[in-house]
């Protein structure tokens, strides 16, 4: 009985023993698949397993111990006749070590001992324990190529895109100076030989002669539509002589003359629309109001301008002209005679076949006054400028946001107060405003020697770009006015002004300046 027992029980552990050797063997035989498939999807391997015929055959006679992970139930180890098996993989981005045992059959095989370049690393050794070590996968380093480079191979590396960069930069700049230079051949054959059309549309006149022709002979608007399109297109821009809150002006050359040429920006179309429309009225043609020439959209590639041409006056306006001169009794009185006469065209009203309506500017002020080479004036920008129709007793009133000058404005548009349907109330607006440009000239008029600092009305007063509140606060509350200086009472009046008064009937003057006219008679 005890035999038997003692018997059954031999049979189960060698039965256990078996289990555990076929378990091993499952085991060994997955890492096999998954040493084999890294073999197969990654580069070219090494084999680093030690070929020692000494070690290998000592292996087969004695019998091999290593490490294995693998063998929870025998203390982590095993026993082959082949090598012991040590690997490092990467899977999921960690290192997995395995370490086990290698049969002859697999190690002659060379199934397990081989690596994979930055994927496995596998040691196969025969003596005991020897897979007993730390394996880890090789650093990320320099390409094998790079590092065998020598001083030549890097040097034309580097010379190569340098030489390239240095021809593309040489191509670029030469590229640019030709087209500048295309473009400054191109503009001074259009300054010293002038495009055919110049000889088609003026055939040896002037700009003033043809003008005059025009609208002598003509319905005395000015310029026909297309010789207005085609001067504007034949005009050399030269440099730009002023900036307003409508766009520039320009100093330009058609056919070898001077003109100005003011460009809108595109927001400003209305009042481009408006000034052009004004300056084409019948009959406004006044030698004291800015000569109209040509009006004209033009597509510069980005975005289209609005030209408006007129005559091309050097000294500039008369804020400029007062900011850099002085001027005598006589030039003063010139001055004011030339913007009353230019004013007092705009306000009359001409009745007749080819007639003028009446007009009031809106806006009068220095800056919109240009001076001749005569220094007499000529009223300029009439942008905001109102008709009035006799017949049918109505305003035409441009719709423009825009709005005049605060500084220059009367004191009945301050306070809104002024009557919008008489035109009279915008004919008187215009006169207060002449009244301040005035001011402007006569403190820069040598009298005994003393000459006041130029300076705009109420700037002692008011800051340098004041608000409708601000003016309306001192013009209609407190009620101030432009200070008059002592030396101005006590001026004799110049001898054009009593010239002028002598043909003015004594009842327009007051009782001073009729006293005087009246002794000088």
């Amino acid at each position: 009985m005890k035999s038997q027992v003692s018997l059954k029980t031999k049979e189960e552990m060698m039965l256990d023993k078996r289990t555990v050797v076929d378990s091993r063997r499952e085991k060994l035989e997955t890492l096999c698949f998954v040493v084999m498939a890294a073999k197969r999807t990654h580069n070219p391997v090494s084999y680093a397993w030690k070929d020692n015929v000494s070690c290998r055959q000592r292996a087969v006679l004695v019998g091999l111990k290593c490490v294995c992970l693998l063998c929870e139930y025998s203390n982590f180890t095993c026993q082959t006749e082949g090598a012991c098996w040590a690997s490092v993989m990467l899977t999921n981005g960690r290192e997995e070590v395995i370490k086990s045992c290698v049969s002859l059959p697999e190690l002659n095989a060379q199934v397990f001992c081989h690596s994979s370049n930055n994927i496995t690393k596998t040691e196969c050794c025969f003596t005991d324990f020897c897979n007993n070590i730390t394996l880890h996968l090789p650093t990320a380093a320099a390409s094998p190529k790079l590092q065998k480079l020598g001083p030549v191979e890097l040097t034309i590396i580097i010379t190569i895109p340098v030489c390239l960069l240095s021809i593309a930069a040489v191509l670029t700049i030469c590229t640019c100076q030709r087209r500048q230079c295309t473009y400054k051949k191109k503009k001074r054959q259009n300054v010293e030989e002038p495009l055919n059309e110049c000889n088609l549309v003026n055939a040896g006149k002037t700009l003033k002669d043809l003008i005059y022709d025009m609208t002598t002979s003509g319905s005395g608007s000015g310029l026909p539509l297309l010789v207005q399109r085609t001067i504007a297109r034949t005009i050399v821009l030269q440099e730009i002589v002023g900036k307003g809150r409508f766009g520039e002006v320009w100093h330009g050359r058609w056919c070898g003359e001077d003109v100005a040429v003011k460009i809108f920006s595109s927001r400003d179309e209305r009042s481009w629309f408006r000034e052009a429309e004004i300056y084409q009225t019948v009959m406004l043609r006044h030698e004291n109001i800015l000569g109209f020439i040509a009006a004209d959209n033009k597509d510069n590639g980005t975005w289209t301008q609005l030209w408006l041409v007129s005559e091309y006056h050097e000294q500039g306006s008369l804020y400029d002209y007062l900011n850099r001169n002085t001027v005598t009794v006589d030039g003063m009185v010139r001055l004011a005679l030339s913007v009353a006469s230019g004013l007092a065209h705009l306000h009359m009203e001409i009745v007749g076949t080819q007639g003028k309506p009446a007009i009031a500017h809106r806006d009068l002020k220095s800056k919109n006054i240009l001076v001749k080479k005569c220094e007499a004036c000529a009223i300029a920008d009439l942008g905001l400028a109102v008709k009035h129709d006799s017949v049918l007793n109505t305003i035409d009133i441009p719709q423009n946001p825009r709005v005049g000058t605060k500084r220059y404005m009367a004191p009945e548009v301050l306070d809104d107060t002024m009557n919008m349907n008489i035109f009279e109330s915008f004919k008187r607006a215009d006169i207060y405003s002449l009244g301040l440009v005035y001011w402007e000239i006569a403190r820069r008029c040598s009298i005994g020697g003393i000459t006041e600092e130029y300076q705009l009305p109420f700037y002692d007063m008011v800051p340098s770009d004041p608000s409708i509140e601000d003016m309306r606060k001192v013009v209609c509350e407190q009620k101030y006015r432009p200070n008059i200086p002592n030396q101005w009472q006590s001026c004799e009046p110049p001898s054009e002004l009593k010239i002028f008064l002598l043909h003015l009937s004594p009842s327009w003057l007051s009782p001073h300046l009729a006293q005087g006219v009246s002794e000088s008679r």
